[in-house]
């Protein structure tokens, strides 16, 4: 389901937008938030007014916000176990396909992949379209894995080698090659072994929690090509979102995705792996603004939602 009023991609159990704080299905508005408090005594649940770090006008954030960007200045602060505080690190990445139409024929493209789905997007109808700045949180990752897989060519090898040698002798003793086979009995080979991985990560978390959708899962954005945020930078007309995941929930949603990537990545190596064991170590996430352009299709009575990375015009994999 979606905001009647933003278009934000909602649980079908919402009574308010995550986004906008919009009522959802005739539901009461939201009770007023209570009386500012002491930084500490600010809870997810009871946003408080603040002042933003950078030039100090008042920030109001919508019910559920932990993640607020200044309209002024671009500056932003985060909710967290100690009250509200400035991000330091806040940065996004220019949209480059800033035209409707040019993002419109990168989903077509890839709609009408192969001879059999040449006009996919012909029979499709556009339910929705919109470019939006979509928080990420950006958590660098450091992995390493431990595993035991089993060396198929070791026990294969073991094998043959041993039926070669019961043949061999048995045609020795038997005078002819196919003759008297008798019992060899060689010590057992053990095709079990050990190896390990490590990867680095700056992996991207969505900081929205109703646009898992948007959720990347082995995708990169173009982190070298980041700038520092600056509100100036903003096509005219393009949201910017903000978010209410915060730092620690990102850190551990980022922990599953890389024990995931990590996985695959020891399957990819070996067959037959078993044992694995991931550790990982973390540092400071920092906040990052991506231009997605979101598209909604219909087909046949089926709906497909379609992410353009706008800095890379590219489609977005997403787990979702």
């Amino acid at each position: 389901m979606f905001c009647p009023n933003c278009r934000a991609p909602l649980p079908e159990n919402a009574r308010f937008c995550l986004s906008c704080g919009a009522p959802i299905g005739g539901a009461a508005p939201p009770a007023p938030p209570p009386p500012p408090a002491p930084a500490a005594a600010a809870t997810p649940s009871a946003p408080t007014s603040v002042k933003c770090p950078s030039c100090g006008a008042a920030l109001h954030p919508m019910f559920g916000d932990m993640i607020v960007t200044c309209d002024y200045c671009g500056g932003s602060v985060s909710l967290g176990g100690t009250g509200w505080k400035g991000i330091n690190r806040h940065s996004l990445l220019l949209p480059k396909v800033t035209n409707g139409d040019e993002a419109l024929a990168i989903v077509r493209r890839y709609v009408d992949q192969g001879f059999l789905h040449r006009k996919s997007f012909e029979e499709s109808t556009i339910q929705d379209q919109k470019l939006s700045f979509v928080p990420f949180w950006v958590i660098p990752v450091s992995a390493s894995t431990n595993f035991v897989y089993s060396d198929i060519a070791v026990g294969v090898g073991t094998t043959v080698g041993t039926i070669a040698a019961a043949e061999l002798l048995g045609g020795a003793l038997g005078g002819r090659r196919g003759g008297f086979v008798p019992m060899v009995v060689a010590p057992p080979v053990n095709p079990t072994r050990q190896d390990s991985i490590s990867g680095q990560y700056e992996f991207p978390v969505v900081a929205v929690k109703g646009m898992s959708a948007y959720q990347p899962k082995n995708y990169q954005f173009r982190l070298d090509e980041r700038l520092a945020f600056d509100r100036k930078s903003i096509p005219s007309g393009a949201a910017v979102l903000n978010g209410d995941v915060g730092e620690d929930a990102a850190q551990h949603a980022a922990q599953a995705f890389v024990a995931q990537l990590q996985s695959e990545a020891a399957h990819k190596k070996h067959h037959m792996v078993s044992k694995l064991e991931t550790k990982t170590e973390f540092s400071d996430g920092e906040l990052l603004h991506v231009p997605i352009w979101y598209y909604q299709l219909e087909r046949k009575g089926q709906r497909s939602t379609i992410l353009i990375d706008s800095h890379a015009g590219a489609v977005m994999p997403t787990v979702g």
